[in-house]
């Protein structure tokens, strides 16, 4: 359907340049914007691979380890239903490891692990407790570094682009627990029913 929405736009934008007479402008503002596409992109594979070179030096170096650790417990009561040595949990906890560090791409294939591992477990066609929980979590992401975002910023030459590293965290985490609080009031809502 987002497909079909951005196609019809695109149609009807080209349309109303032909009618117009502002074809030129169109196609001048489409080769910019594919030139600015791919400039960006450069400077966000260079940021990504930099944090995947951190991350790869915190695994090392035990960090990424010591964090799921102390995020274990926590995750063991988020997800009670998931056993605590299941392969879902190893997923779950480095997914959000990654998203934790503004890793997103990294994460992403953590996260499709996860709910693969989850769906074995509930043997079921339809999304189980601990699969919503998870993407409803994953959806708001909890993170301390937006790399894509600072990025981003050093792309355009802002002069602090740390500088939302805070507000960052704070957003992040009133999503998380807002995530969380919703999750499970849907979730008591829909037991109280059974």
């Amino acid at each position: 359907m987002v497909n079909l929405i951005w196609a019809l736009m695109a149609i009807v934008g080209i349309l109303y340049a032909m009618l117009n007479g502002t074809m030129d402008e169109v196609n001048k503002a489409i080769i910019e914007s594919a030139n600015e596409a791919v400039t960006l992109s450069i400077g966000l594979i260079s940021i990504l691979v930099f944090w995947l070179g951190v991350m790869k030096i915190a695994e090392a170096a035990g960090v990424l380890k010591l964090i799921t650790k102390l995020m274990r417990p926590l995750i063991i009561k988020i997800f009670p239903e998931i056993p605590k040595d299941h392969p879902a949990m190893g997923y779950i906890l480095s997914n959000f490891t990654a998203n934790f560090f503004g890793l997103g791409n990294a994460a992403t294939p953590l996260g499709i692990k996860a709910m693969q591992e989850m769906k074995n477990l509930s043997k079921s066609d339809t999304a189980s407790r601990s699969m919503i929980t998870f993407l409803a979590i994953n959806t708001s992401s909890l993170t301390l570094i937006p790399t894509t975002v600072i990025a981003i910023r050093m792309q355009y030459n802002s002069a602090s682009p740390t500088e939302i590293v805070g507000t960052t965290l704070i957003a992040s985490i009133a999503g998380v627990t807002s995530a969380v609080l919703i999750d499970r009031y849907y979730y008591n809502k829909e037991s109280r029913r059974k």
